[in-house]
């Protein structure tokens, strides 16, 4: 994909308006708990400054649905980003209007202006083209370092493209799409995918995709349910996804018609209840008790599990392998997040509940990447166009 990046721009007195994802949990006191987005999209605020650009940062923050909604101010985030800065972050009462055009213009080569949250405006998320275009008038240059809204064509990370004269992709976006690009297209082989979480019908697709990719799948997590049962084993109250049973059964179908291993549980932790206080016991999968709900894989499928990825040259992990958030169904989870942290390959790993595992072992830094966004990355990976880099290819 022919994207230029912002160090290919002239940007010295520009106004160049960076789309980032600043969309972070804050705690009921508006404090930031989590800056890890904020963080990855330093180097490119800090370019820009560096180069003499007036920087106007915008983002979402949380869903507000077009009103404004106090707790998902971004206030907050200013104040963080001006600590990693060490130097001010102005901001401005909202994203579009007189108020905001004065702000900008007020802005001197080196300054950092951050916008109101974006989706205060329904435009946003329905793509407005005169508020598009409102957002467009406020820059000379266009960069798009939101990788996680990039699955969005949204008036911000899409409609107002058109309307801005350059346009470019930030080092986040670019270091983003360059390790979901090389596993795909050029991965050092054995590639594995490792895809858990609760629901078969978000990854359906990754999975029928990847199965032309890859040399091993593991399907782990809730989802694992729908697949075992569709391969005859009784859930018992585990959740299944009825309707997607035979998607389920098609990948394993297809599987067998190449070369690529299908990793399934064979045992799995069982309890009555999800609770962090439930009994628990490990059964095999073909023999998990009526009214007991499988919630993590067992020691053996973690050890099999486990092996494949200490074989692995590539491995893509995206979703846990149970209830994590539980101690009595987080083993599963914990033995894989070190696993890959151990793995002697290109490790990508995607999706806030499996980065959550690994920051929960101290392992995120053992990784070879952490990608920014799950829903983006997922569809990166199911061989989706995502709109906010395409009509960055110009």
């Amino acid at each position: 994909m022919a994207v230029r990046t912002i160090d290919e721009l002239d940007l010295k007195g520009k106004r160049v308006f960076i789309r980032v994802d600043f969309n972070v949990p804050l705690d009921p006191q508006g404090r930031v708990t989590d800056d890890t987005r904020i963080q990855a999209a330093l180097p490119t605020i800090e370019f820009a400054k560096g180069r003499g650009a007036k920087v106007i940062l915008a983002s979402h923050l949380g869903r507000p649905k077009g009103k404004r909604v106090p707790e998902m101010i971004l206030a907050p985030v200013a104040r963080r980003l001006s600590e990693l800065l060490r130097s001010p972050v102005k901001t401005v009462g909202d994203c579009v209007g007189p108020e905001v055009e004065a702000a900008v213009g007020a802005l001197a080569e080196g300054d950092v202006l951050l916008l109101e949250n974006l989706r205060y405006h329904k435009e946003e998320t329905e793509n407005d083209p005169e508020f598009a275009k409102s957002l467009a008038a406020l820059a000379d240059v266009y960069v798009n370092d939101a990788f996680g809204a990039a699955h969005r064509a949204h008036a911000s990370t899409f409609g107002m493209v058109e309307f801005v004269g350059d346009v470019a992709a930030g080092f986040l976006m670019k270091k983003e799409i360059a390790y979901l690009e090389e596993a795909l297209k050029d991965p050092e082989r054995p590639f594995l995918a490792i895809l858990g979480g609760a629901k078969v019908s978000d990854k359906i697709g990754v999975a029928r995709n990847l199965l032309q990719k890859v040399n091993g799948l593991i399907i782990g997590g809730g989802m694992a349910n729908t697949f075992l049962w569709a391969a005859g084993h009784p859930p018992g109250a585990s959740r299944v996804e009825e309707d997607k049973r035979g998607d389920a059964m098609a990948v394993l179908e297809e599987a067998k018609g190449t070369s690529v291993e299908v990793l399934l549980p064979e045992d799995v932790v069982v309890a009555k209840e999800m609770t962090p206080d439930a009994e628990t016991r490990v059964v095999p999968v073909s023999e998990i008790p009526e009214g007991w709900l499988a919630l993590d894989i067992g020691p053996k499928t973690a050890a099999r599990f486990c092996d494949a990825i200490k074989k692995a040259k590539t491995v893509v992990w995206n979703g846990p392998m149970g209830v994590f958030e539980m101690p009595p169904f987080a083993l599963g989870t914990r033995a894989v997040a070190r696993a890959v942290a151990d793995a002697d390959a290109v490790t990508i790993v995607g999706g806030g509940d499996s980065v959550a595992a690994l920051e929960k072992e101290g392992l995120k830094e053992r990784v070879t990447h952490v990608s920014t966004g799950g829903g983006a990355s997922l569809e990166y990976l199911e061989g989706k166009v995502l709109p906010g880099i395409a009509i960055l290819d110009r």
